[in-house]
This record gives structure tokens, C-alpha cells and sequence, in this order.
């Protein structure tokens, strides 16, 4: 996006967990999207602390590498929005944590699969959940719904109000409004981890493509690179999953997990450049630039494209 993300971390969730009636962790936990970058990260972290880990994954192939981890993994292939798969991902998990991180950010073509998968595929999961009497239901957002600050010195808190940024934005606080009412009707204890840019292992192809793009110098700065984002570490928000599973004050609200301060975007190309070269890349080229001005014209296209109901990225970065 062209403008600037970051969160106030004096509102960064760190509400000490609570315990079960049995003084333990649920021993069973759910988690959809479980092969995708955060998902992999999630589901190490659960090895080992659950009996069951019941997973949901979209290809055998994707089944079989989870289930290499432990033998309490226990895969379910399918669709997200295929109510027969969802009843089996359901299936006997009573009291179960769930951990919602399934979702679409960059669609093969239209706009309608953000709102198929992260609104629809949402509603679906919250109706299995209540009907299989799972425990409490951790659901993964985005800075997205909240777009950029308007000034460098402001920060989002938890209480800051939406204002989405294009058709994902709009499609992801759609769902989190979703979480929120199933809650407040007391259908099912739920709770939202809102996720800025996050970096770390188990990577897409999508970040791998953007590395080396920004390896060989052909990944441009929009501006003067001054634009700030949030950003955090995979292991970390995996702990604030973790703890928002437990946490007392968690259940009807929304956390941000982020780093501490957020970084300029030219520095995060530094960073990364240097980590690279580092590990003994070959790092290339300078840094290109475009007019801020560039951003403001893609960010508009965009805006045109996505209102006929078709995708494209031109404004949006990969490393999102």
C-alpha cells in the first residue's frame, strides 16, 4: 500500500493465560490453514503440547509433509468451503481449541474469493465450531482492515476504527466482524489476532520471488522508502496465539501482535539486502525508485479493476 502501518505497542496483547478446569492446555487443537506460512509455523509449536492436531490442508501433498512432524497430526484435505470437509475437520473435537488462519490474500483472477474464502470460508468454520462444542476459536486478521495512518505519529490501537484498504481489507474485516457477533451472541468464545507483515521460516513462494527481487535490485521503492510498517516475527505470533487461546481478557476482542517500533521500508530493503549477501548471495543492482506519485496511480487502478470485480497487484507488495 502506499501509505504508512504501525501499530501502538503499548496495546500489544499481554494478558497473562489462564488454565482449563483440568490445570492444562486443551488436548486437542484445530487449526485451518494449516500448510500455509504461519499455519507451518503454528503447528510445530503445537507438536509435542497435544494429543490431537486436528489440521486442515488443501492437497495430499500438503497432508503428508505435516504429518511427518508427529504422529498427533491428523490432516483433513479439502476445501475450506466444502461443508462435507469442514464437518470432518469438526468431527469429535469437543472442547478443542480452534485456530482460524485460513484465507485468500492475492486471488488467482477475481475479487470474489477474498469474500468466498476469508468472509464465507469464516462463517462456515464459526457455524461447524459451535455445532461440534468447540472451546475457544482464535481467529487470524490483518493490519488491512484499517489501512495507513494518516500522519507518521499516529499509531492503531485496538480500539481504532476501520477503514479498509481495497477489496481485502474490506473482505478481512468482514470476517473479523463475523468473530465478533458469534461471540457476543454467546454461540462461541472467540477471539481476534490481527497479524501485520511477518517474517520467517516455511516461507511462500510468493516472499521467495519478492527476495530475490529485491536481491538483484529490481524490487523499487515507491518515494523516498520513508513509508513505516509493522512488522513481526513468525515465532512471535505464534507465542500470541498461543496466549490468546488462554488469556482471560482475550475472548471478544482484537490484539495487534507486532514488533516493537516499525521499520522504514528502505530499511527493511537494507536489512534484507544485507542478510543475503551475509549468507553469501549474490546481492545486485541499486536501489530503483519510482515517483510517489506511481503509487498514488497504481493504488487507483487498483481501485478501478477491483470495483469490475477483477484482480491485480499492482499496488500491492509481496511482502505482504
Amino acid at each position: 500500500m502506499a501509505g504508512s502501518f504501525f501499530v501502538d505497542p503499548a496495546t500489544v496483547a499481554v494478558a497473562q493465560p489462564t488454565k482449563n478446569g483440568d490445570g492444562t492446555r486443551p488436548h486437542v487443537a484445530v487449526v485451518t490453514g494449516a500448510a500455509g506460512w504461519l499455519g507451518q509455523n503454528l503447528v510445530r509449536a503445537l507438536v509435542g503440547t497435544r494429543d490431537r492436531i486436528r489440521v486442515l490442508v488443501r492437497t495430499d501433498t500438503d497432508a503428508a509433509l505435516l504429518e511427518l512432524l508427529d504422529r498427533a497430526v491428523d490432516p483433513v484435505v479439502g476445501d475450506l468451503l466444502d461443508p462435507v470437509v469442514v464437518d470432518r475437520l469438526f468431527d469429535g473435537v469437543a472442547g478443542a481449541s480452534v485456530f482460524h488462519l485460513a484465507g485468500v490474500i492475492h486471488p488467482a483472477a477475481r475479487v470474489r474469493e477474498l469474500y468466498d474464502v476469508n468472509v464465507g470460508g469464516t462463517q462456515l468454520v464459526l457455524d461447524r465450531a459451535r455445532r461440534a462444542g468447540a472451546g475457544r476459536l482464535v481467529h487470524v486478521s490483518s493490519n488491512s482492515p484499517f489501512g495507513a495512518n494518516a500522519r507518521p505519529t499516529d499509531r492503531f490501537t485496538e480500539t481504532s476504527p476501520y477503514h479498509p484498504y481495497l477489496a481485502y481489507g474490506r473482505s478481512k474485516m468482514e470476517a473479523e466482524q463475523l468473530v465478533f457477533r458469534t461471540h457476543g451472541r454467546g454461540d462461541l468464545e472467540a477471539t481476534i489476532v490481527r497479524a501485520p507483515w511477518f517474517y520467517g521460516p516455511f516461507q511462500p513462494e510468493r516472499q521467495t520471488t519478492w527476495f530475490a527481487a529485491v536481491r538483484r535490485g529490481r524490487f523499487p521503492l515507491v518515494g523516498d522508502g520513508t513509508q513505516q510498517r509493522s512488522m513481526a516475527f513468525s515465532a512471535n505470533l505464534v507465542d500470541g496465539l498461543l496466549r490468546a487461546e488462554v488469556a482471560a481478557a482475550a475472548p471478544g476482542r482484537a490484539w495487534w501482535i507486532a514488533d516493537a517500533e516499525p521499520y522504514e521500508l528502505r530499511h527493511v530493503i537494507a536489512t534484507v539486502r544485507a542478510a543475503l549477501a551475509a549468507e553469501g548471495l549474490p546481492v545486485s543492482g541499486g536501489q530503483p525508485r519510482l515517483p510517489r506519485l506511481a503509487g498514488v496511480v497504481a493504488e487507483r487502478v487498483d481501485r478501478t479493476l477491483q470495483s469490475t470485480g477483477r484482480y491485480s497487484r499492482l499496488s500491492t507488495c509481496s511482502a505482504s
